[in-house]
């Protein structure tokens, strides 16, 4: 029978030669994932399985890293739950304060997945990974309780869409545009309970930090998975971050894809997703004049090297707008102490912006960086949705890293394409 990608790659893990859209089969794990949040329910839940040990200590993570560093005493216990749980099951890969990083950008940075694996994460943003070759999916704590106990998991069979990738992305665009544009497409519930497979020339044209992104908010059009095919990028950035072995899996050339789309990379926009569904996108062209009072670049979708050298190449020897909160959260330590040495932790500060400690604090609307009534943020982050960022008479405006730098700039949601204008512009009025 042919396969999809990620088709192969469940029959492999659930014994079987084939598996059909559908099917309901039971897979071997490679990874279960956790946050802070998720996890004190599924530690509850799997006491009551009745075993004194998780399946593997290394194939299970933790990550607090929603509400910490601990906002209040409520996160501050969350944490100490699970922290006491991971210590008493000798659990291998848990990171916390010092050496973590939100989790979506440290687990491919720890080399915890490679091309193959599969893998369930408490969080629905575990399908980032798909970037990396591999099925991984979000779960409820209850799942990742029996994860944690044995190992496996009940999955069915999701049917596939196909997009065929061609052509380049212009010089301000990123993956962060291309999914939202894509999102934009088909709709927060087009690819509902489908996996996203992401094919064709252009991906050559998209670096791993782009693929990640992309692969990040396949759930935001309802995917169960998003997967890239894997290829020499991939594997460059494997064998720089993992030693584990891994199997790659491509898809047959007759497989059954319920709808192929052909994207040109080169016609795409720079894109924003208006409040208050990811799907509510506008090009830049469309956008109108939208003040904002914040700016948030950083988070699990958009806050690794890349995007933090792109905001800091908007921003250098610049300053943000009068009274625009610019706050940039560095993904990982790893990717902070980097960020340190290019010296672009030096030009946000500059630029009068805020560098914080990796977290997923605002993203949520859990802290350091909620939106009072009436205030509009423009976000690299993922949802949008009524009050993610705090007040529900809020707005929060989903974009790429370099719309959100230049915003900040402007004080209003803006082109990337006009920062050559725009200093401009700024240097014949500092002249008179």
């Amino acid at each position: 029978m042919e396969m999809t990608m990620t088709q192969k790659i469940l029959a492999k893990h659930a014994g079987l030669d084939s598996v059909k859209a559908g099917q309901l089969i039971k897979v071997k794990l490679d990874l279960v994932l956790g946050n802070d949040i998720t996890t004190p329910v599924a530690v509850k839940e799997f006491a009551k399985i009745g075993v004194d040990k998780v399946f593997d200590k290394d194939k299970v993570a933790i990550v607090p890293d929603h509400f910490t560093p601990n906002k209040d005493i409520k996160a501050a216990e969350q944490c100490k739950y699970i922290r006491e749980f991971a210590h008493d099951k000798d659990i291998t890969n848990y990171f916390e304060i010092g050496e973590m990083g939100i989790e979506h950008a440290l687990i491919p940075e720890k080399g915890l997945v490679v091309p193959g694996d599969i893998v369930i994460g408490a969080d629905s943003h575990t399908c980032t990974y798909g970037a990396l070759g591999a099925f991984s999916t979000g779960i409820g704590s209850t799942d990742m309780a029996v994860g944690m106990a044995t190992g496996e998991a009940w999955l069915k069979v999701p049917t596939a869409l196909k997009f065929v990738l061609t052509g380049k992305p212009s010089k301000w665009v990123s993956g962060k545009d291309v999914i939202l544009h894509i999102i934009g497409m088909i709709g927060v519930d087009g690819a509902l309970y489908k996996s996203m497979e992401f094919v064709g020339d252009g991906l050559k044209n998209l670096s791993m930090d782009d693929r990640l992104s992309m692969a990040n908010m396949a759930i935001e059009a309802g995917g169960k998975n998003g997967i890239f095919l894997v290829d020499e990028k991939t594997i460059e950035y494997i064998k720089a971050n993992s030693t584990k072995e891994y199997t790659i899996y491509q898809p047959d050339e007759d497989a059954e894809y319920e709808q192929v789309y052909e994207i040109n990379l080169s016609k795409i926009r720079p894109t924003v997703s208006f409040p208050h569904l990811p799907d509510n996108t506008r090009t830049i062209d469309e956008v109108g004049d939208i003040k904002i009072d914040q700016v948030v670049i950083g988070s699990c979708t958009n806050g690794r090297l890349e995007d933090l050298r792109v905001a800091a190449q908007i921003l250098n020897g610049k300053k943000v707008a009068k009274g625009i909160r610019t706050i940039i959260f560095p993904a990982t330590q790893k990717i902070y102490l980097q960020a340190m040495k290019e010296g672009l932790l030096e030009i946000f500060v500059n630029a009068g912006a805020v560098v914080s400690t990796p977290t997923c604090g605002p993203c949520l609307g859990g802290h350091m960086g909620i939106l009072a009534k009436g205030e509009r943020a423009v976000a690299t982050t993922n949802r949008n949705f009524v009050g993610r960022m705090g007040h529900v008479e809020s707005e929060v405006y989903l974009a790429s890293p370099a719309v959100a730098a230049i915003s900040a700039l402007t004080g209003k949601i803006s082109n990337p394409e006009k920062l050559e204008e725009l200093v401009c512009s700024k240097t014949a009025s500092q002249s008179k």
